[in-house]
């Protein structure tokens, strides 16, 4: 079966005409601006399913209550690799982000890595 769309001329036209709800199917599609006329009419769209406008996808995994852990990309280091020690070039705020992200996730992070990174966004963002 053929879909039907609304537009918001269809919305207002149904309005004016004295209708005051719409059955919203699968067949019947309605437009971004056809939901929003049909909210500022306090024109009723009937449906079977959640409020959703055609332009929200669908995304469970906002609402679930516990977020999916990250799992390890990298081998796991010691400890002791883990927390390089700081260097002359080192700046305080380096050694406090290493520090807060290694207590974060733990052997999860390559060293290496994670101290180019926290140096090229201190030097960034001009905290050196």
């Amino acid at each position: 079966m053929p879909k039907k769309f609304y537009t918001e001329k269809d919305i207002e036209d149904l309005f004016n005409s004295g209708a005051k709800s719409l059955q919203v199917t699968d067949e019947v599609v309605l437009t971004e601006l056809a939901y929003e006329k049909a909210k500022r009419l306090d024109f009723q769209l009937i449906t079977d399913c959640a409020d959703i406008p055609p332009a929200a996808p669908v995304r469970p995994y906002l609402s679930e209550k516990k977020p999916p852990q990250a799992q390890p990309v990298t081998a796991s280091v010691s400890s002791a690799a883990s927390q390089p020690k700081p260097t002359q070039s080192d700046s305080d705020i380096e050694t406090r982000i290493r520090s807060a992200v290694i207590t974060k996730l733990g052997n999860q992070v390559d060293a290496k890595l994670l101290d180019n990174i926290i140096h090229r966004v201190v030097k960034a963002t001009g905290l050196k």
